[in-house]
């Protein structure tokens, strides 16, 4: 697919266009906090991005979701409560992955695409964690709804990816026995997607 490269000869459109696609990747890559397709228009120098562009950039999410489901389940299972992968889009988490525990009476429905901002509960704080290079566990309570509570860790050691695996439930969770789990889940999220 040829996408608005602005070059004049076929050939010369789809290398402008691969190139302005990989250059693409790699500025979403660098940006902490993510680029809107303004800014990312801007930084590449051309008035707007292409649909076949964009879309590549959409269609890595789900291999990412997928390299993560196996270390969800175990998460879910272990913990009794609903797994997650949060990954940065813009200034907000979003819910890429989710993973409900088979076993559990009662569980918390967390829908995938869900967002919240980066300042607001575990998945958002242990992002911002990772940033300053954290790896530890972060627990909250309420903070993004009334009677949940929620552990995460960062994703690290992923180029290009900001993520926190992290679990969601209905009661108070145990911060140092889920806290290690989320930890074990974080890493083998990272060696699954390396």
């Amino acid at each position: 697919m040829v996408v608005d490269a602005g070059g004049s000869a076929p050939g010369g459109e789809a290398s402008q266009t691969l190139d302005r696609g990989l250059r693409l990747l790699h500025l979403v890559a660098d940006a902490p906090g993510g680029l809107t397709v303004t800014e990312a228009a801007s930084r590449l120098g051309i008035g707007r991005l292409g649909a076949g562009v964009l879309h590549l950039a959409r269609r890595a999410q789900p291999l990412l979701a997928e390299g993560a489901l196996p270390a969800l389940r175990r998460l879910a299972e272990q913990a009794g409560a609903t797994a997650h992968l949060t990954v940065v889009e813009g200034g907000e988490g979003v819910a890429l992955a989710v993973v409900e525990p088979s076993w559990t009476s009662f569980h918390v429905a967390y829908r995938t695409g869900a967002r919240h901002p980066l300042e607001r509960g575990a998945a958002g704080r242990a992002i911002l964690a990772g940033r300053s290079g954290d790896a530890g566990p972060v627990s909250t309570a309420g903070e993004l709804q009334p009677g949940a509570y929620g552990v995460a860790a960062p994703v690290l050691g992923v180029p290009g990816l900001e993520a926190s695996v992290g679990v969601v439930a209905l009661a108070p969770l145990d911060a140092e026995d889920v806290g290690a789990q989320v930890l074990a889940a974080a890493t083998a999220i990272a060696t699954a997607l390396t």
